[in-house]
């Protein structure tokens, strides 16, 4: 055989050279794309130091309580918002969470939430409703009531130029009540005149808060049906401190026409007991704010008193007492 019909030979590199190459080749590529976003992070950097650009802060100044009843309570979350940049920044997007310990009771988005002026700051109002059905339903351990903690976190997107879109997160912490209607009982009708075209009297009411906070009494409109038939009702200005899971006795001047009975009106004088209807609402103050509360009472008993001039009419009071 020649020489020249010798097969050459040709060295060929094993699958492991040929991983490290490809391997060798990714890192040289993997880092000239991080050394060109180290450069486009350094020429941003500059640009906003030379511009004045900068990241807005914000803060979660204050929550308000504007309207609170046994249906809902309406908060209204306070947010400061400072631009140190020479133009206006939008606010994109506010995301709001409000939680207790750990369980949602209420999220929500609001889109295209204003703008921020340039070199300003602006209080943003981020509102928000609890629906306690919604919350009693959910959560069978949350009693009417009560007060129970809450944690409300805020989410800001806004768009600043040079450095764009950013998220700023905020958190503030509170308690709010769970409210419930304070129960009321008409105790009994004290009377200071009595005739049959016209009777004044005291009515005793009894008031019994079963929340765990305390009930200021500013106002008491009501209306009172005995045996069915209605002795009228007002609204009355009664100042009066009902204690957390207390008791408060209110008396109420009235006047009705005892004639207007009928056949009732014989049992009342006797003090064998009537019964009674009360419905209406009290406006009090709470460490949550005002509050109205509504009160009734259907199918009640109450006993009426005569003072001792008028014994004739109320033989029998002493002995069913």
């Amino acid at each position: 055989m020649s020489t020249s019909d010798k097969p050459e030979v040709v060295e060929r590199g094993t699958k492991e050279d040929e991983k490290h190459k490809d391997e060798k080749e990714e890192g040289e590529k993997g880092g000239f794309i991080e050394k060109v976003k180290d450069f486009i992070h350094d020429i941003g950097e500059k640009i906003e130091g030379a511009i004045g650009f900068g990241k807005p802060s914000a803060d979660v100044t204050a929550i308000h309580i504007p309207k609170i009843n046994l249906h809902q309570a309406d908060l209204v979350v306070d947010v400061l918002v400072k631009n140190p940049n020479p133009v206006p920044i939008p606010l994109i997007d506010i995301n709001y969470l409000v939680e207790s310990d750990g369980r949602k009771l209420v999220s929500g988005l609001i889109p295209d939430a204003g703008t921020i002026h340039a070199h300003g700051e602006e209080t943003v109002k981020v509102p928000v409703t609890l629906i306690y059905d919604d919350i009693k339903q959910t959560y069978d351990d949350i009693q009417p009531g009560s007060i129970i903690p809450y944690k409300v976190k805020v989410d800001l997107i806004v768009d600043v130029p040079i450095i764009g879109r950013i998220t700023i997160p905020l958190e503030k912490t509170g308690e709010i009540p769970i409210p419930y209607k304070p129960d009321i009982d008409l105790e009994k009708i004290h009377f200071e005149k009595f005739s049959f075209e016209e009777t004044i009297a005291t009515l005793h009411l009894k008031l019994e808060n079963k929340n765990d906070f305390d009930l200021g009494l500013n106002t008491l409109d009501y209306e009172v049906w005995l045996g069915g038939v209605s002795i009228g009702g007002a609204e009355l200005t009664k100042s009066a401190k009902i204690e957390k899971s207390g008791i408060s006795y209110i008396d109420i001047p009235v006047s009705f026409r005892p004639k207007d009975f009928g056949s009732a009106l014989w049992d009342m004088i006797r003090g064998k007991g009537t019964g009674y209807t009360m419905k209406g609402q009290i406006n009090v103050d709470t460490p949550f704010g005002k509050m109205d509360l509504p009160i009734s009472k259907e199918g009640g008993t109450t006993r009426l008193k005569k003072k001792k001039e008028d014994r004739d009419y109320d033989d029998d009071d002493d002995d069913e007492e």
